[in-house]
């Protein structure tokens, strides 16, 4: 019988909002936006456009921008619980973020141990911040310049007897959504796999993940 795996996104799926955004929207000058939306229209690599964005600000911001967030980030609702819920069914929960360690740490600490937490690594020790990529893209990937490669993460830890499930809600999580044998999908992501015929639910709450793998699957309540 095939195990659960979930792969979650952060950026506006734990959190309600994107904290990259956010960071850009309060911390980068205006020029931000362009590159912004070479990004969405995939004029770019998200790998180029992160580094671009973040060689915005300077590396003395470091703190100013963990403390807004601290302060402004929401968690989704129902989060808390739908970790604990996985713990308790063994369903492994991974993490896989095209954000930067600096914030999702400190955002995720109070919901911890996970599985496994991917992302990408911001350094302070320039002027302005540099980004670096652990977890970039295999052989395998047609892209080579996702930044934190989640389709290539899911092979790399995954086996072919799981039934993968991916959370998202945006560009960065589409190739990982078309590798998945089912997404839980919001916004920019669940209009994608509503138009590309991927198998989805769309989801608001950690809530409805939960009762909707507890739906299709027959994990206990």
């Amino acid at each position: 019988m095939s195990r659960l795996v979930i792969y979650c996104d952060f950026d506006g799926t734990i959190t309600e909002s994107d904290n990259i955004i956010a960071i850009m929207k309060k911390f980068a000058p205006p020029e931000w936006v362009t590159i912004k939306d070479q990004i969405l229209s995939q004029e770019i690599s998200i790998q180029e456009g992160v580094s671009l964005l973040f060689q915005l600000i300077p590396s003395t911001r470091k703190q100013e921008m963990i403390d807004f967030l601290l302060t402004q980030g929401v968690i989704r609702e129902g989060f808390s619980d739908f970790v604990k819920w996985t713990k308790e069914q063994e369903i492994p929960f991974y993490v896989v973020s095209g954000g930067m360690d600096f914030f999702i740490d400190e955002l995720l600490k109070p919901y911890g141990p996970f599985d496994g937490v991917y992302c990408n690594k911001a350094h302070f020790d320039e002027e302005y911040v540099q980004i670096s990529w652990p977890h970039s893209c295999d052989e395998n990937c047609d892209s080579k310049e996702c930044g934190c490669c989640k389709p290539s993460i899911m092979r790399d830890i995954g086996s072919k007897n799981d039934f993968s499930i991916v959370i998202g809600d945006s560009v960065t999580d589409l190739r990982a959504a078309r590798e998945a044998d089912f997404v839980l999908a919001r916004d920019y992501l669940k209009d994608v796999c509503e138009k590309e015929n991927i198998p989805f639910s769309a989801f608001t709450t950690f809530h409805e993940c939960r009762a909707l793998i507890e739906q299709k699957w027959g994990v206990k309540p």
